[in-house]
């Protein structure tokens, strides 16, 4: 029997989820054994492979870079997971939203530099208008809020699903 893939991938966040999915300690044996784990920041996979079946995304699609990332993840994975409440609800990358981005980067690169006085363009993604929750970008098939999420609630999903059951998770996850 083939072992499940699964995925984690880190957007626009501060990386406290994937934190959280470290937390899970012992678990995370029960997991290699019954799951491949095919990409992540802790994965040397530099192309999202095809047919995942369990990908965790922490942080807001906030750039053109996530934007296209977030794309492709749900074209090649069967079940998507929004984990956290940048991913939920954009939280703190969303804080930007009612700055246009022309006097957001203006403030950060211009006024508030001594070198250069301008935005870098050179390998860096252009920003969205807005931060925006994985929902409004591609359909989510489950979310686990959290800042950051309990590993413990990380756990249950990720055994859950890979035992073949949908998790419920009322009363086991909560916001902030």
């Amino acid at each position: 029997m083939s072992k499940a893939k699964v995925a984690t991938v880190w957007l626009d966040g501060c990386s406290g989820c994937h934190m959280s999915v470290l937390d899970m300690d012992e678990t995370l044996l029960e997991v290699v054994k019954r799951a491949d784990i095919v990409y992540g920041p802790l994965v040397d996979a530099q192309e999202f492979p095809e047919g995942v079946d369990l990908t965790l995304v922490e942080g807001a699609v906030s750039n053109q870079d996530d934007l296209k990332l977030i794309q492709k993840i749900r074209g090649r994975t069967k079940l998507l997971v929004a984990l956290g409440d940048c991913a939920v609800t954009g939280n703190v990358p969303s804080m930007r939203n009612g700055i246009p981005v022309k006097a957001l980067l203006e403030r950060g690169y211009v006024e508030g530099s001594d070198v250069n006085h301008r935005p870098p363009t050179d390998g860096v993604p252009a920003l969205l208008r807005n931060a925006l929750p994985v929902h409004e970008v591609v359909r989510v098939d489950l979310h686990i809020p959290g800042c950051p999420p309990k590993a413990d609630a990380i756990a249950y999903v990720v055994m859950e699903v890979l035992a073949g059951r949908k998790p419920e998770l009322t009363g086991k996850v909560k916001f902030g």
